[in-house]
């Protein structure tokens, strides 16, 4: 009976602090950067802590912007909405971003995440633009 209460109270302590990034609501969820209404949903965000614990932001330039005032070691995730599917978050240090004046983002970065380097390659064919790795990212807009 004492190891079927302790396997069940470890089930609890690994389910109840699950890291997982947290579904925007769109037009109610508030930038937690420059505290603007979430709307657009090719260009939002979010961090989600070690502990669990979600930042949504409305432009990926935000959470860059944000992670200034953040210890980076307690981040667990970085995610960004993809161009090619609004609404679905994507690791943003695998993505692949371009910067490209053709294609506006909410706080005027320009700034647009791709789940790949050719799906970037694509859209930069027809819009133009630079291409960035999520490593070149930070250090593009540190500069």
């Amino acid at each position: 009976m004492k190891h079927f209460i302790l396997i069940l109270l470890l089930g609890f302590a690994s389910t109840s602090c699950t890291v997982k990034s947290d579904p925007i609501n769109y037009g109610q969820d508030a930038c937690h950067y420059c505290k603007m209404t979430i709307v657009d949903k090719v260009h939002a965000a979010e961090i989600v802590t070690q502990k669990a614990k979600v930042y949504k932001f409305d432009a990926s330039e935000c959470m860059v912007n944000f992670m200034d005032e953040f210890n980076k070691a307690d981040i667990q995730l970085y995610l960004t909405n993809h161009y090619n599917e609004p609404e679905t978050l994507i690791d943003a240090t695998q993505a692949t971003f371009l910067i490209s004046k053709n294609i506006p983002s909410p706080m005027g970065a320009f700034l647009t995440a791709f789940k790949n380097k050719q799906e970037a390659e694509t859209v930069q064919s027809e819009q133009g633009g630079d291409i960035y790795t999520w490593d070149a990212l930070l250090r593009h807009l540190q500069e």
